[in-house]
């Protein structure tokens, strides 16, 4: 009996599940692991293309500094054929009749009435405050003179751009930015004998304008093209510009000349249109402080180009110096680039984090 009632349970017993053979869930340790390997995953793809945007950005900048380098000798040659007030007025309008026939022919919508104020201040600094100031310093400084004093631009429009836009460069960054100013400094008092001239005031105060206008349109091209911020800047100082020109081309002689065009032509349609396109597609990738330095290479442009189309004698500071403030551009751009892939793998950690 006991044989039998053995048999007869015995393909009960044999239909019982192996317990090894059965799937289990995964464990922690594979979870984890899987997850951090997507983390590290999309971690990588962000970064990769954050550095593709980071030297598409450095690219653009720097395109616009090799523009902005042009601007004393083309304004040199523009004051053989036009007054100062004459020269800057002419040049607003006729980038603002660029930009306002690019804005019409691409149907650009007006920009949303919360963007008008920065568009403003962009137009006061960069169109209007800076073209006259600097024209007005070029009556009496030569271009290798002024192209180094606005070798403080860099810093005035970093420290601009971090009380508006809430950037925090490292402290790397701000000692070889402190470093390229006082170069400049020390360059303007050697030069001046101690004391400032006439021409270094407006200098100065075409730093603080440009700087502003610089700060606001690097913002505004986060939210816009940077060809609509200069456009629509352009276009708004366009009425003010046209008034300039009705009266100062009756008071300032005219006598054109072939230097006197060119002139003109670069300064309103490559300094002011597309120098400022490019060079705030740039702010908007690499933002405002890290492309605010590579414009310490602008003053050694300036140099060179004075030379080769002025005929201007050099210094030997001044060649010195736009190379001093030059070694400053590698520190702040290696700064930048640090700076921003910690930024990127603190919030890729945080991200991993909330989704493990």
């Amino acid at each position: 009996m006991k044989a039998d009632n053995s048999a007869t349970r015995s393909p009960a017993i044999a239909v019982v599940a192996d317990p090894a053979a059965a799937p289990h869930p995964p464990s922690a340790a594979a979870s984890s692991a899987g997850s951090s390997t997507t983390s590290s995953a999309t971690s990588s793809a962000a970064n990769s293309a954050a550095s593709s945007a980071g030297r598409s950005g450095t690219v653009l900048a720097g395109l616009g500094v090799v523009a902005f380098s042009l601007t004393f000798p083309a304004t040199a040659w523009g004051l053989e054929s036009f007054g100062p007030w004459s020269l800057v007025a002419l040049r607003s309008v006729l980038a603002a009749l660029v930009a306002g026939g690019v804005l019409l022919a691409a149907r650009v919508p007006l920009p949303a009435r919360r963007h008008w104020a920065g568009l403003a201040v962009v137009g006061g600094g960069v169109v209007v405050g800076f073209p006259l100031l600097t024209t007005l310093a070029l009556q009496t400084s030569t271009t290798s003179h002024a192209a180094v004093v606005v070798g403080l631009l860099p810093l005035t429009t970093a420290v601009l751009g971090s009380l508006r836009t809430g950037e925090r460069p490292s402290r790397v960054f701000w000692i070889a930015a402190l470093a390229g100013a006082a170069v400049v400094i020390a360059f303007t008092v050697q030069q001046s004998g101690g004391a400032l001239a006439s021409g270094d005031l407006y200098l100065f105060g075409a730093l603080l304008v440009c700087a502003a206008g610089y700060t606001e349109g690097g913002r505004l091209a986060r939210v816009m093209p940077g060809w609509q911020v200069i456009g629509w800047a352009l276009v708004l100082c366009l009425p003010l510009a046209v008034a300039g020109s009705l009266v100062a081309l009756p008071l300032e002689p005219v006598h054109l000349s072939a230097h006197g065009v060119l002139g003109l032509v670069w300064v309103a349609a490559g300094s002011t249109f597309l120098g400022l396109y490019v060079w705030y597609r740039g702010m908007a990738a690499i933002g405002v402080a890290r492309a605010s330095q590579l414009q310490l290479a602008q003053p050694l442009l300036t140099l060179v180009w004075s030379f080769l189309l002025l005929g201007e004698e050099l210094s030997a500071a001044a060649p010195v110096a736009a190379v001093a403030v030059l070694v400053c551009i590698a520190a702040t751009q290696r700064a930048g680039r640090h700076a921003g892939r910690r930024s990127r793998t603190v919030r890729s950690g945080r991200e991993a984090g909330t989704v493990r």
